[in-house]
């Protein structure tokens, strides 16, 4: 490990320096300001010269600078010849843009990928993507960890008396259907229609939640709505205050405060995207752990299906 060097970006601070405790190392040295102009000035303060290079920055709000902040890192690392330069991406943005829904529509994630291809990445770490397929838009090795073990890991631990685990959609069942086998529990499908951007309106539930405790499960929470929606269809439906789990709390405008609802038990979310706790109800989980036993197998050697245990995918 003596040919690493972790530098954080300014997106989530706290969690670099646990990702560099646990690898026991200290953060690189390197400076990041901003012009007057809104220009983005990056200087590492120490050689970086056939290093290996990890740049940790998530990618949540402000999404669009943490992005360019990234960039801008990885071309100052790529110009002062670090050996490799690997981006460490606990959130991936714009995951949700990674095909076309309508026509002139733009697939963006896709274009994110090309970004972080030019400017120099040579391997993406990240966790739970929105759409796994993105990994099939990288032509660099891309190691996909998720914290599902982690969340089931805690789950468990609050002894949940007869759970149900919910897939909001189509889309998380797998998902769900994964969580549901580590916990030993059935779990249902919810069938919702969105007639805009960040808002779904509930239409079926596929299985029986009558008096259970539901967990739902989701890669992320932006505005909450859909949670909201969720939860309160299921306590029409005669179910118990529900656990809410995702990975990424993007928690847009008000969304903390929404998930404040008497039909929620419990917010389990991880610490890829800094966020302010407003109560006890939130439970975060750090990847931290996970992280840097991904950059550990990296540089050692190993496998990356080690940090997943056989029953979970």
């Amino acid at each position: 490990m003596n040919s690493v060097k972790i530098f954080s970006g300014t997106s989530n601070h706290l969690l670099a320096t646990n990702i560099a405790s646990h690898l026991n190392k200290e953060l690189g040295k390197v400076r990041i300001s901003r012009f007057k102009s809104g220009e983005i000035y990056v200087h590492f303060e120490e050689s970086v010269r056939n290093q290996d290079v990890f740049i940790i920055q998530t990618l949540g709000h402000p999404v669009n600078e943490n992005l360019m902040e990234l960039l801008i890192m990885v071309d100052a690392a790529r110009r002062a010849s670090a050996k490799s330069i690997s981006a460490v991406i606990p959130y991936f943005a714009y995951g949700r843009q990674e095909k076309k829904d309508a026509p002139r529509e733009p697939i963006t994630a896709k274009m994110i990928v090309d970004l972080l291809s030019t400017v120099g990445v040579s391997r993406v770490v990240t966790l739970d993507l929105h759409a796994p397929a993105i990994q099939g838009f990288f032509n660099i090795p891309v190691d996909h960890l998720s914290a599902l073990q982690l969340i089931s890991d805690h789950i468990l631990q609050c002894n949940i008396q007869n759970p149900i685990i919910v897939s909001p959609d189509a889309g998380r069942a797998k998902m769900a259907e994964k969580l549901a086998t580590l916990l030993d529990a059935p779990f249902a499908i919810m069938l919702k229609k969105r007639p805009q951007h960040n808002a779904a309106k509930v239409t079926h539930i596929i299985g029986e939640v009558t008096d259970h405790t539901p967990i739902i499960i989701e890669d992320m929470i932006d505005t909450g709505g859909t949670i909201i929606s969720v939860v309160e269809g299921l306590q029409e439906k005669g179910a118990k205050p529900a656990y809410i789990c995702a990975t990424h709390p993007l928690f847009s405008d008000n969304a903390a405060q929404k998930l404040l609802h008497p039909g929620i038990e419990e917010v389990v979310v991880t610490d890829s995207i800094a966020f302010e706790n407003l109560s006890d109800s939130f439970k975060v989980l750090s990847v931290a752990p996970l992280l840097s036993d991904a950059i550990k197998i990296i540089i050692t050697g190993g496998s990356i299906s080690t940090l997943f245990r056989s029953d979970s995918g």
